[in-house]
């Protein structure tokens, strides 16, 4: 993950290593095991094992690549509930695209508050409109 530009520290929080083994069938899909570890590399018992696994639905533009964890304690687990997880990974995938296609096609802007009334009031508030100058999205 890159550091912020705002925010250059971009120090790791050693208590939370993971090392990443990947684990594919080659025909549909992949899952990650997020095996924590400490500091000198060796497993961490004391915390769990993630699985997260990774598919890709066919666009118009191409491949999407979709995430999604999986609800595991054992690889052999895992693999079994793969389907499942992928299945409910891309219907929310496609939920969050629907809802940015709609965002997108009402892209009207709202004048805040208060903007028509100083209008009609025979011009322009002190210092022009309100908000700051910025452009204001729904």
């Amino acid at each position: 993950m890159a550091a912020e530009p705002r925010n250059p520290d971009a120090a790791m929080d050693a208590a939370s290593l993971y090392r990443e083994e990947i684990i594919t069938d080659r025909k549909v899909g992949t899952i990650r095991l997020m095996v924590p570890i400490t500091t000198e590399g060796a497993p961490d018992p004391s915390r769990p094992t993630v699985y997260a696994g990774e598919a890709q639905i066919m666009t118009n533009v191409g491949a999407l690549p979709v995430s999604f964890e999986i609800d595991a304690r054992t690889l052999a687990e895992a693999v079994a509930k793969y389907g499942d997880a992928a299945r409910e990974g891309i219907e929310r995938t496609m939920r969050e695209l629907q809802e940015l296609r709609r965002q997108a096609s009402s892209g009207l802007i709202v004048p805040p508050a208060g903007t028509a009334s100083a209008l009609a009031g025979g011009g322009l508030p002190m210092g022009g409109l309100p908000g700051g100058g910025k452009i204001q999205l729904p």
